[in-house]
């Protein structure tokens, strides 16, 4: 992302300039273009909008929500399956709105209550990016989401009480670069969407914004100044290099995040990624830690025995492991979180490193669910939660055996 303040003014005439309606006035320029493209991976377009990697933002992929099933539209531009019949005018209400052409609503797992916050010539020069496409004729399937939900009609109550549209308002305080990492982590890039708690009815817990969530069966952690389980120890530079590569010194990206990290995260630029680690180094803890009472010797003795017997190799005894191949366990803010999901989703199904260009050597944590009971992981998920200094709540077998299904 290169523009998204006043101060940029330039490149927004550009824009107004270049990006003319539907109906088309000169063709997009190569720059626009280029930006619209930059401006769909830092949103990680791709991430929901491809089923088939052979057929890119074509649509067609399956997105499960607490409340059913919803696939993600063709917006490759085909003139009867996809966007190729819209005008401008349509595409920015789309984004910014949350409104089909038609005016019927969407369902905010498409996150228009972020891009609300995009300006309006971000939209067209995404709009314009997305026309260069090869048109895909895919039809959109209709959602599978249980009574009464599939009622459209009901986003209208929805947006009425958990909607509110408007631009990012750059805060001019801050830094130029802080204002940019606000716009892209509360807008485009819609953090909140996996980082935020949600209430009953999926809308965002705003007072505990970025304060770590579960989905998909994983914990998205705290993005706050949260000492313990946040980014209170993490510095700039590690917030970077961890988006940049899906790796630090401190973790790796597993799950959802990794996909983001190859999709989105390692393709933007150098300014936009510290741009972030700015804003999100800025955010004091949104919540408080939960407070922890230990586990019982027992239960750490019979962690200690399964982590001796199987994990010592590779995290080594004070569980530093080799930072950037085998992550290090002691101060890991998404090992003590207050919810256990990824840990126990990494033990049970094991984990790849990913893989991008900065950073292409592989690693691999084998899967622990055949050889291990609910048992034995309860126990050596509480003994590294709870070893060198570390202090999270207690994992009982019944929380493992809900997250075998």
């Amino acid at each position: 992302m290169r523009t998204i303040l006043a101060g940029l003014a330039l490149v927004s005439l550009a824009l107004c300039s270049a990006v003319g309606s539907a109906a088309g006035a000169g063709a997009p320029s190569p720059e626009l273009i280029a930006y619209g493209k930059a401006l769909v991976e830092a949103g990680d377009c791709a991430g929901c909008h491809t089923a088939d990697p052979a057929k890119p933002f074509a649509g067609g992929k399956r997105i499960d929500t607490p409340f059913g099933a919803i696939y993600a539209p063709n917006l490759t531009p085909d003139r009867d399956t996809g966007i190729g019949a819209w005008m401008d005018a349509d595409f920015t209400r789309a984004l910014r709105y949350g409104l089909a052409p038609d005016g019927s609503n969407y369902y905010p797992a498409f996150p228009y209550p972020y891009f609300t916050r995009m300006t309006k010539d971000d939209t067209l020069a995404i709009r314009a990016y997305l026309a260069t496409l090869a048109p895909v004729t895919s039809r959109n399937k209709p959602p599978e989401l249980r009574w009464p939900f599939g009622y459209r009609g009901l986003m209208r109550v929805w947006n009425y009480l958990y909607f509110k549209p408007g631009l990012f308002e750059p805060d001019q305080s801050q830094s130029a670069a802080w204002n940019r990492g606000g716009y892209l982590v509360t807008g485009l890039g819609h953090c909140g969407a996996c980082h935020t708690p949600k209430n009953y009815f999926g809308a965002d817990k705003l007072a505990q914004a970025l304060s770590g969530n579960e989905v998909a069966g994983w914990y998205a952690p705290r993005l706050d100044g949260a000492a313990r389980t946040g980014l209170k120890s993490w510095s700039p530079a590690d917030i970077v290099e961890y988006l940049q590569s899906g790796r630090n010194a401190r973790s790796h990206a597993g799950g959802p995040m990794a996909e983001v990290v190859v999709n989105s995260t390692s393709k933007m630029s150098d300014a936009d990624v510290r741009a972030i680690a700015v804003y999100l180094k800025s955010l004091p803890p949104a919540r408080r830690e939960t407070i922890v009472t230990p586990p019982d010797d027992a239960e750490m003795k019979a962690g200690q025995a399964v982590y001796a017997k199987l994990c010592i190799a590779c995290h080594e005894a004070d569980g530093t492991g080799a930072p950037r191949i085998y992550p290090p366990l002691p101060g890991n803010a998404l090992l003590q979180s207050i919810n256990p999901s990824s840990t126990l989703r990494i033990i049970l199904d094991g984990a790849h490193t990913v893989t991008t260009p900065r950073a292409p050597n592989t690693g691999e944590m084998p899967a622990y669910a055949k050889q291990l009971s609910d048992d034995e992981i309860a126990a050596v998920t509480n003994y590294i939660r709870n070893s060198w200094g570390n202090a999270a709540p207690l994992v009982t077998p019944a929380q493992v055996a809900r997250a075998r299904k």
